[in-house]
This record gives C-alpha cells, sequence and structure tokens, in this order.
C-alpha cells in the first residue's frame, strides 16, 4: 500500500470495535466499498481523513 490514502491506520475513521474484536472502518461503506477494505485493496480511499496520534485519541475522549 504505497498511497497514503489507502494506510487505513492513519485514518480518522479507523475504529477498533470492542464487540467484533478488531479494528473497522466507521464510515459507512457499501457492499463493494466493504470487500476492498476487508481484502486490503481500499486505495485512494474518498473518506480517508488523516489523523495524528493526538486527533485519534481525542474523538475516542
Amino acid at each position: 500500500m504505497a498511497n497514503s490514502a489507502s494506510k487505513c491506520e492513519d485514518c480518522l475513521y479507523y475504529e477498533y470495535d470492542p464487540e467484533y474484536g478488531f479494528y473497522v472502518c466507521d464510515m459507512e461503506l457499501d457492499e463493494d466499498e466493504t470487500a476492498q477494505f476487508i481484502h486490503g485493496s481500499f486505495s485512494d480511499c474518498p473518506y480517508y481523513r488523516p489523523g495524528d496520534e493526538y486527533t485519534i485519541v481525542h474523538k475516542q475522549i
């Protein structure tokens, strides 16, 4: 994943879901987008929003 938009780990919407026990995209993805997300081929994501550690932690509070 060379494109920064495909790096979900750096995205503001990438959150841990305790119900599922893993990280998920917090955006409402359609069926095709969900399949791309699961297979790790979700490049050039239209919802990507960079979030530094402070922004992500602040959102969780």
